[in-house]
């Protein structure tokens, strides 16, 4: 194992490397540290360019998986380290919740939908969730300054699939000051009106004040603020059996958009469906995308 990067951590760092390994010209990295605000120990993967590795700043691009995924599923299926070796560009993505471990008692729920594994990227405020399901605050605040500070990053753009689709447009459009680029890979698009996001409202910020859903919810969020970007770019599977059961509601993105003068690129592609095959057919577009936006300054 090629532990020379390890040297410049600084002094403070709480990473713990797991693995590293050669891939193209680059290397693939897994660290986990713990987390102040999950309250457990978290685990994220990312890709080095050999430009990076020699401490050159490059653009980077902060993946959210979805429902069920950890930062194995885009790390191991999605090939995109080949892609980003050739633009010299850093791929990030973390979990996409806290999890129980040796030490840590996180709830759980057996819909795949509302528990671990799950999270929608926002701040729980209800018992038993708030103490632990704070994504928001990790993935924008803590995990953010983290990779700023430990890892030659030049800027950073935003992307996701299906529930971290939905996260990747509502962090991004939240805090378009941190973020230079927004994608989404068949995104849930507005979650307050899905029966996924519903169930997990529900649990997450309770019955009785809705303007917590709707500070939660993509769409609504994008019509509230207006542009924030150049253009932002979407695929959905034409075929997504999500999308033909209104779990994603792509239409109220491109609403939402319409309304907020946001320039969108909404592709909907023939017969390809919600698994990680689509996402190997576009995820090539979504990093050149964004390495093209952060050119752009």
């Amino acid at each position: 194992m090629n532990n020379a990067y390890n040297h410049s951590f600084s002094a403070s760092s709480q990473l713990t490397q797991k693995s590293v390994n050669r891939c193209f010209d680059g290397e693939q990295h897994y660290y986990s540290h713990e987390s102040t605000s999950t309250k457990t120990q978290m685990t994220f993967s990312i890709y080095l360019p050999d430009e990076a590795l020699a401490g050159r700043r490059c653009p980077a691009l902060l993946y959210l998986s979805g429902l069920t995924c950890n930062a194995d599923n885009v790390t191991h299926k999605a090939h995109f380290q080949q892609k980003c070796s050739e633009l010299g560009m850093i791929f990030i993505a973390p979990d996409t919740s806290p999890r129980s471990s040796e030490g840590h008692d996180v709830p759980n729920d057996e819909r795949y939908f509302v528990g671990q594994g799950a999270s929608y990227y926002v701040d729980a405020t209800q018992a038993p969730w708030s103490e632990h399901f704070n994504m928001q605050s990790y993935i924008v605040d803590e995990l953010y300054d983290l990779l700023r500070s430990e890892f030659p990053i030049d800027s950073i753009g935003i992307t996701g699939h299906s529930m971290g689709g939905h996260g990747a447009l509502l962090l991004g459009f939240k805090f378009p000051s941190k973020f230079v680029s927004v994608s989404a890979l068949s995104p849930v698009c507005a979650a307050s009106e899905s029966a996924w996001g519903q169930a997990a409202y529900t649990e997450y910020f309770g019955d009785d004040d809705k303007s917590l859903w709707a500070q939660a919810d993509a769409a609504q969020l994008i019509m509230e603020v207006g542009q924030q970007y150049t253009n932002i770019l979407v695929d959905q599977g034409g075929a997504d059996n999500f999308l033909a059961e209104g779990q994603l509601q792509t239409s109220k993105l491109q609403e939402a958009c319409n309304k907020a003068q946001q320039p969108l690129t909404l592709r909907y592609l023939a017969s390809h469906d919600h698994s990680y095959y689509f996402i190997q057919t576009v995820i090539d577009d979504h990093i050149e995308h964004h390495w093209r936006m952060a050119q752009m300054g």
